[in-house]
């Protein structure tokens, strides 16, 4: 019923450093070529918890869009579009929150963590409590089938479906849903159909969850189902029917394994960062003042690669050969950490070199940044209108 696509969206921090890009951007680059893909600034997002100081968002804005395009991001194979120039998105939201049971919003993980890590600001606002339904209203509204997340977002997709589920059982009425429902289940197959109709049996008349979990599963696996059959038959397993908003799949991303120059999490905060487009000679300072084995006091002191912060970035930027030269150096002391450093410096500047080259079109012409987010507010425009329409209709707020 509804093509595959992807949606991904980051909130406006500034410029990208390289713990974003080998952590999302390398996977974006990747699945632009395989499904199509949407990729938003989540401005609205940035407010929840800068709403006290949004004037660095329009700036950060514009230096994320150079930082995608700088990477890699292709504007002729995906969409790229800022939140709020889609005002659906906030339409959507309010609705689903009309549904939204308050304790799924309180129950999401990261909704305590950042409570605490976040202590210093007054977070005891509806928009920080609501996010993770704006995050829903931002993927539902484009009937997104895969969202590329790290593990630690899997619980903001499964609220997702649920979202999802929610709404196609209060507001579904597809004309003949049943007749299509049962059309899709003589498409698993003989074996599995028959094994389908049982647990639905089992769910609707005995309540038994664990049922419902077994047939979810097989529908997961089931490759050969469209989009469309597949979320027909999560319908018709639990009673719903119309699919009117499709329930996102997570697609894991491998977590960035590059750490700050301190050994921690990359990050500006931390002052730990080498941005995307950094200056190469800023680059060669930041790698070669890098702790380093404490051992290593003098150069002639043996040291051990596992306690140096440099030896995570030979696992990101060296090959095989480069790593067993570090290990067999730093261990017998038969080189400096200087000379350690020198590989993964050059590695970096390569890396950064194609960076320059794309951004600097860009910096030359702001406008040209302009167009291609104007172009993406309008394709992404058109997709949640559709989807808007059919969601008012559902709603009985279509008006005709």
């Amino acid at each position: 019923m509804y093509p595959d696509r992807v949606v991904s969206g980051m909130r406006p921090t500034g410029s990208m450093h390289l713990g974003h890009y080998h952590g999302a951007l390398k996977n974006w680059i990747k699945m632009q070529t395989e499904l199509p893909c949407l990729f938003f600034v989540a401005d609205w997002h940035a407010l929840t918890t800068h709403y006290d100081d949004p004037a660095v968002i329009e700036r950060s804005t514009w230096d994320m869009v150079v930082d995608w395009l700088a990477a890699g991001i292709d504007p002729t194979q995906s969409t790229i579009f800022i939140q709020s120039r889609v005002p659906e998105h906030a339409e959507l939201h309010l609705l689903l929150s009309m549904a939204t049971p308050l304790g799924w919003l309180e129950r999401v993980p990261t909704y305590k963590d950042q409570i605490e890590n976040l202590a210093n600001k007054d977070l005891a606002t509806y928009g920080f409590l609501g996010y993770p339904l704006l995050q829903a209203a931002d993927v539902l509204i484009y009937r997104a089938s895969q969202v590329p997340v790290g593990e630690d977002q899997v619980p903001h997709i499964e609220m997702m479906r649920e979202i999802a589920r929610r709404f196609n059982h209060l507001y579904g009425k597809e004309k003949g849903f049943e007749e299509k429902a049962q059309e899709a289940v003589k498409k698993l197959g003989s074996k599995r159909a028959k094994l389908y109709n049982e647990l639905r049996t089992e769910y609707q008349q005995d309540g038994k969850e664990e049922a419902l979990a077994q047939a979810k599963a097989m529908l997961d696996d089931a490759q050969s189902l469209s989009m469309g059959d597949r979320e027909r038959l999560f319908g018709y397993l639990e009673g719903s029917r119309k699919l009117i908003l499709v329930e996102p799949q997570a697609r894991l991303t491998e977590a960035s394994r590059l750490p700050g120059l301190d050994g921690r999490k990359m990050s500006k905060s931390y002052g730990n960062a080498i941005a995307l487009r950094e200056d190469k000679d800023s680059v060669t300072k930041k790698i070669k003042t890098m702790p380093t084995d404490p051992a290593r006091v003098r150069r002639t002191d043996a040291g051990d690669p596992s306690r140096c912060p440099v030896w995570q970035f030979h696992q990101v930027y060296s090959g095989l050969p480069t790593q067993e030269w570090v290990v067999k150096g730093c261990k017998s002391a038969g080189i400096g950490c200087i000379e350690c450093k020198q590989p993964v410096i050059d590695a970096i500047i390569r890396e950064q070199e194609p960076m320059h080259e794309r951004a600097q079109p860009y910096l030359d012409d702001p406008s040209l940044v302009r167009a291609i987010v104007a172009d993406g507010n309008e394709a992404a425009r058109r997709l949640a209108q559709e989807a808007m329409r059919d969601v008012r209709e559902a709603m009985g707020l279509g008006y005709s």
